[in-house]
């Protein structure tokens, strides 16, 4: 078959310079790239497969540093990039090199892969000058290339699921780890969207009760290339490329829709979907990365330079850069992707990797800074859930508490209180009230209710939750930096071993230390967040830091174990309850004071005699035991019509002693308590209690339930 010969576009017309990126109208293209230091800027057309450069167009129109142009006989699939001209001066902060393809910052769809070269760096690697030097290679056959994309699809009557804050169960989870050794996912879709859209995943999250499906990171990312050359690859995906393009390997089909489809099929399941962004930096590093986009495009608007040095960034990431979020077109970079994602690809929220770098001005943190305003006036933005992980690793980053109105935080001083009291540390009986209680002390001083902690135990960066209860220290010895990469810092406890143990005892321990944690994680108040696989004993064998094992180690094993299954029952059990009793989903904190004339306080806090702890007994640095007595009649909240809410009376006993503490029970005449939940128990049937004093054993948790009509 003969190949028919390319025909260059002949009809290049003005054009308009909103919106950026290319945007398909149905008759031609419109192409849109700011530059502000730009002296001109060309668009490079590929073949249908982007590997061989067709053609160049001077985009002769500028307006508002915006260069444009309108292709009416370009349609969608085509390949492109762009090569922007200008002042080559990194101590000037300027990095123009035309002989590096770009893509396209707005990019909605990429083909092809980036393969590692000296090529891809606007300096001569290797030079005595560093990125002083200039280097002349052109860059586009190494480079993944921008397609142009037709955006049409059918939701039908899709809608957000909108699960209420105080209702939701969010489950972190990794779209290619989830499903890679599911044996019920056919082998071609393992791994991918299109896999998280089958009947298994969706029944499984269904059967296990969560709201939510957190996604770690999906944008368009790349292999930082010393993992490429050590044969590793990024598999968290923290090195955002593009900001608009979906992650093409995680793609079955390898087109967009295939991600819509997948968030349509979990909202008529009824599941919400929250990305994981990362929009504090990028992956093109410090000032001897690569040139591939952003710093190509415009490197001193996009990024923040030292002020004394601009040759180099200020980098509150600990990545290599920080994106400058103080320019006006950065800012919208981030606000148009937020948009594109919330309004064409219906997700429900977004959970922001180090968001404090989001909220530096002048290198300073200010919490109602340009980025809050921009998202809190917007209409479409303010409508989604906003969760920060409230630090950077700056001066002045760790923000716990800090926050806006309107926007949740991972509570990681919840994380680290309810391991120290589970691991048996001493004088934190306090701090872990604090935490049970929706941590007020952190959000009640600005409005907030206990929706605005994100409660969880571990989390993708950290141990799982089986080796945190089977491992003292990390065994990160895969990842090939001699172990000296992630935190040491894991207040974990091996249960007596280090690693697997053939101990009948110890393995017993861990798993009611498993389950310890796991109620006290889903019978708190604010949020709670599980990691995926903890809830069936998912270990990576001691590595607490998997972002680079796209393996068997960093994959969820679904082999079926009789312990994984009532695990997962287990959780299931927790949630159930969870849902169904508004005790344990409050809107509002606890007062510490009866609701009305003469009810009960709302919380009592409690020693193993039954009497109310007094302040000595919180100042007590061996205190192990606490239980926690709220009453059904005094929930402040309302339902869905203003109706009141009520429920029962709930006793929850936490003994974290090695020894067991019988715990004597609050009654009053005609009482009788119900056990619903007992953790030194694999499978806790409800029980109607005879006693007055509850048996509680070492190193264990339960939940007891007062029932109205017995009141």
């Amino acid at each position: 078959m003969t190949k028919r010969p390319h025909t260059p576009l002949s009809a290049v017309w003005p054009g308009k310079p909103y919106p950026l990126g290319a945007t398909w109208d149905g008759q031609g293209v419109n192409f849109a790239i700011f530059s502000k230091h730009a002296d001109k800027a060309e668009l490079c057309i590929f073949d249908d497969k982007g590997r061989h450069e067709r053609q160049r167009i001077v985009l002769r129109e500028r307006t508002n540093d915006v260069w444009h142009c309108y292709l009416p006989e370009a349609r969608p699939g085509m390949a492109y990039g762009y090569r922007i001209h200008g002042r080559y001066k990194p101590e000037e902060g300027h990095r123009f090199n035309p002989h590096k393809l770009l893509l396209d910052p707005y990019a909605k769809d990429l083909i092809g892969e980036l393969r590692w070269s000296d090529a891809l760096y606007g300096y001569s690697v290797g030079s005595k000058r560093q990125d002083l030097s200039f280097d002349r290679r052109d860059s586009a056959a190494f480079m993944p290339k921008g397609r142009v994309l037709e955006t049409a699809f059918t939701w039908g009557e899709d809608r957000r699921p909108e699960v209420p804050w105080q209702d939701m169960v969010i489950y972190e989870m990794h779209v290619r780890g989830f499903t890679m050794q599911h044996p019920d996912i056919p082998e071609n879709l393992r791994g991918t969207y299109a896999a998280l859209g089958c009947s298994p995943v969706i029944d499984y999250l269904q059967r296990l009760g969560v709201t939510t499906v957190e996604l770690l990171p999906v944008h368009a990312f790349l292999n930082d290339r010393h993992l490429a050359e050590k044969g590793l690859q990024n598999y968290w995906g923290y090195n955002t490329l593009n900001y608009f393009a979906p992650e093409v390997r995680y793609s079955a089909s390898g087109k967009v829709k295939e991600f819509k489809t997948m968030v349509k099929t979990l909202h008529s399941a009824g599941i919400e979907v929250i990305l994981d962004v990362v929009y504090n930096h990028s992956c093109e590093g410090n000032h001897l990365g690569p040139t591939l986009s952003m710093r190509g495009v415009d490197n001193a608007s996009y990024y923040i330079a030292n002020a004394e040095q601009p040759r180099y960034y200020d980098d509150f990431t600990g990545c290599g850069n920080t994106v400058n979020l103080e320019h006006p077109r950065a800012l919208q970079l981030v606000m148009d992707s937020l948009r594109y994602w919330a309004e064409e690809m219906h997700v429900d929220g977004f959970r922001f990797d180090l968001a404090s770098a989001l909220a530096r001005e002048a290198g300073k943190v200010e919490n109602l800074g340009g980025f809050f305003d921009a998202i809190r006036q917007d209409p479409t933005l303010n409508q989604v859930k906003l969760i920060a992980e409230p630090w950077d690793l700056g001066h002045g980053g760790y923000q716990v508490g800090n926050f806006p109105p309107g926007w949740a935080e991972w509570n990681d001083r919840y994380r680290d209180g309810i391991r120290g009291w589970w691991k048996g540390d001493a004088g934190v009986v306090g701090d872990v009230a604090r935490r049970l209680a929706g941590s007020q002390d952190l959000y009640g001083w600005s409005g907030k209710g206990p929706h605005a902690s994100i409660n969880f135990i571990t989390a993708h960066d950290g141990f799982t939750l089986h080796d945190l209860v089977s491992y003292n220290d990390k065994h990160n010895e895969a990842n090939g930096e001699d172990n000296r990469d992630g935190s040491s810092n894991n207040l974990s406890w091996n249960c007596g071993a280090e690693g697997p143990s053939d101990d009948p005892g110890i393995n017993a321990l861990r798993e009611r230390q498993k389950r310890n944690f796991l109620a006290t994680l889903l019978l708190s108040q604010g949020v709670p967040m599980l990691l995926a696989g903890d809830e069936r004993g998912h270990t990576q064998k001691g590595n607490n830091n998997v972002y680079c094992q796209d393996n068997e180690l960093g994959w969820l094993d679904w082999t079926p174990r009789p312990d994984a299954e009532s695990l997962r029952d287990f959780v299931a059990q927790l949630i159930r309850v969870r849902r169904q009793h508004p005790s344990f989903r409050r809107r509002s904190f606890f007062r510490g004071q009866p609701a009305g004339d003469g009810e009960s306080k709302d919380v009592v806090w409690l020693r193993p005699d039954g009497q109310e702890m007094t302040p000595s007994d919180w100042d007590g640095e061996h205190v192990r035991c606490l239980g926690m007595l709220f009453s059904g009649t005094g929930i402040t909240d309302v339902g869905p019509r203003g109706e009141p809410q009520q429920d029962d009376d709930f006793l929850l006993l936490l003994n974290a002693y090695h020894e067991p503490l019988p715990f004597k029970m609050p009654t009053r005449p005609g009482d009788r308590w119900t056990r619903l939940v007992d953790t030194a128990r694999e499978s806790a049937l409800s029980l109607l209690l005879a006693e007055t004093t509850y048996p509680l054993q070492g190193r264990s948790l339960a939940l007891l339930r007062r029932s109205l009509a017995a009141a």
